[in-house]
C-alpha cells in the first residue's frame, strides 16, 4: 500500500502584490497573519476584498500571506459562473492570459486585467516524500480519495516538488464536495499507464 497523503480544501482565496495591496489598503500596509496554513511561510491573513465580475460579486474573500509578484485570484468554477468569469485551469502563478476582475478593498478598488484561475489540482511533496512516493516534479497523476458514499479518483493531479514545500494534496471547494472531503481525508496517489 502506497503511502497515504492528507487532502486540504483550498476554498477561493487571493494572493496580492505589495503594489495592489497599497492601493486597496493603503501605503505602507501590512497584512496581519490569522493563521499558519499548511505550507511553510504561508499564512491566512484577517483581512478580505470584494471579488466583482460582470454580473455578481463574491465579498469576503480571505487574503492568503505574504505578498507575491503578481496578484491572483483562485475561484472555483462555481464561484467562476456566480462571477459571470470564464477563467482557465491553471497551476498557481499562471495568470497570463486568465481572467480579469475587480477587486475592491476599504482604500480602493484596482481592475484586474488579468489574474483569475481555477487552480489546477496539485500535490505539494517534498523531496523526501516524492522518492518514497515514486514521483518526480511535474508528474501528471491520478489521487484515489476514499470517503463514506462519495469515493473518487481524480485524474490530471499535478505533482510539485520542493524542499520549501510541506506534503499536502490541494483541492478546490467543487472537488472536495464531489468527493464528499469532509474533516480529515487521506488520498493515495494512482498512476496510469
Amino acid at each position: 500500500m502506497s503511502k497515504k497523503i492528507v487532502v486540504e480544501t483550498s476554498a477561493r482565496h487571493i494572493h496580492l502584490s505589495e503594489e495592489d495591496l497599497a492601493k486597496l489598503f493603503g501605503e505602507g500596509y501590512k497584512l496581519t497573519p490569522k493563521k499558519e496554513l499548511s505550507q511553510p511561510g504561508q499564512f491566512a491573513c484577517e483581512e478580505r476584498l470584494t471579488v466583482v465580475g460582470p454580473k455578481r460579486e463574491i465579498p469576503n474573500v480571505i487574503i492568503l500571506g505574504p505578498t507575491r509578484a503578481k496578484t491572483q485570484v483562485e475561484v472555483s468554477a462555481t464561484d467562476a459562473r456566480t462571477l459571470g468569469l470564464n477563467p482557465p485551469v491553471r497551476e498557481s502563478g499562471d495568470v497570463e492570459g486568465s481572467a480579469p476582475c475587480v477587486l475592491r478593498g476599504p482604500k480602493g478598488e484596482i481592475e484586474l486585467k488579468e489574474g483569475v484561475i481555477i487552480a489546477k489540482r496539485h500535490i505539494h511533496v517534498t523531496p523526501e516524500d516524492a522518492v518514497e512516493l515514486g514521483v518526480k516534479d511535474r508528474d501528471i497523476v491520478g489521487l484515489k480519495v476514499e470517503t463514506p458514499n462519495r469515493s473518487l479518483i481524480f485524474g490530471d493531479v499535478v505533482v510539485r516538488v520542493s524542499e520549501k514545500f510541506a506534503t499536502y494534496v490541494h483541492l478546490d471547494t467543487d472537488e472536495a464536495n464531489a468527493a464528499g472531503i469532509s474533516g480529515t481525508v487521506y488520498g493515495e496517489i494512482v498512476k496510469f499507464d
